[in-house]
């Protein structure tokens, strides 16, 4: 009786359509899967924009404005006033990020996969995550200055200045690196279940595509969430800052009474006693 050696699966993760510019290697198919993704977002947008009206607004036209203002006031309710900016950046993230997530979903061959999830490269996420924390350090700085945006890394205590630096300097990495890892992991998983017996692989597949499609829902959220609480924090110790300034001459209350008037006023008052007062 004679044993066999069974081979294992060959199962390459990572595999990317490459092509090679200028001495470098660029992976083709997140390029254009980025490119898809990009331009279904901007076509969503000009189709809304069209859909806008100064009369009657359209039903697309009044879901969008109750989103943004919905998210606007949570945010607000939580974080206080932030700049008008931030939640349509957010949004617009999210949905970018979403779209990338799900183009995976659309079969494009197996291997390779011409349509991936281009969140599903960590160059991308590096570069998304670089945009957001980039964007939040110039917006503190106008927002702040550079001599507080300086001073805020001694805050509350000098001491803590290699603690307050590490942190501003691993938020682009670990922003990155959370949105890649949940989106290459599942990759990793459908690969996994492409080694089922036929007979059995639509039921496995069909249920981790839904659960995968939902972990790209979450995962577009929690980037934008955070997007908002790093601009928020960025713009909330100016903000701080000038609810606690002293009030000047301009903000006391108005009287009625010259400057000058108030000034005799007082001096005459003050050196007036009353008669028998010794």
């Amino acid at each position: 009786m004679s044993g066999g050696v069974h081979a294992a699966p060959d199962i390459t993760i990572g595999h990317h359509v490459t092509v090679e510019f200028l001495g470098f290697t660029l992976n083709a198919d997140t390029i254009w899967s980025t490119a898809i993704a990009g331009m279904i977002v901007i076509g969503l947008g000009f189709w809304m924009r069209s859909k806008i009206t100064s009369g009657v607004p359209s039903k697309i036209q009044v879901i969008w404005e109750a989103l943004i203002g919905a998210v606007t006031r949570q945010v607000e309710a939580s974080l206080g006033h932030i700049n008008p900016f931030v939640v349509p950046l957010a949004v617009a993230l999210f949905a970018f990020i979403l779209i990338a997530n799900w183009l995976h979903a659309i079969p494009s061959g197996d291997d390779p996969h011409y349509l991936p999830a281009p969140t599903a490269d960590v160059n991308l996420t590096y570069a998304l995550g670089l945009l957001v924390i980039v964007g939040v350090h110039v917006f503190s700085i106008q927002r702040r200055g550079l001599k507080g945006y300086i001073k805020h890394y001694f805050q509350p205590y000098p001491i803590l200045f290699p603690i307050n630096l590490l942190e501003e300097l691993v938020k682009p990495f670990t922003l990155a690196l959370r949105l890649f890892g949940n989106i290459f992991s599942g990759g990793i998983l459908v690969t996994l279940i492409g080694l089922f017996p036929l007979w059995i692989l639509w039921g496995p597949n069909a249920v981790w595509k839904l659960f995968d499609m939902f972990v790209g829902l979450i995962q577009a959220f929690i980037f934008a969430l955070l997007t908002i609480l790093y601009f928020g924090m960025a713009g909330e110790r100016h903000d701080e800052e000038e609810a606690h300034d002293p009030p000047t001459k301009d903000a006391l209350p108005d009287t009625g009474t010259p400057p000058q008037h108030r000034d005799s006023t007082a001096r005459t008052g003050s050196s007036t006693q009353p008669a028998g007062a010794h």
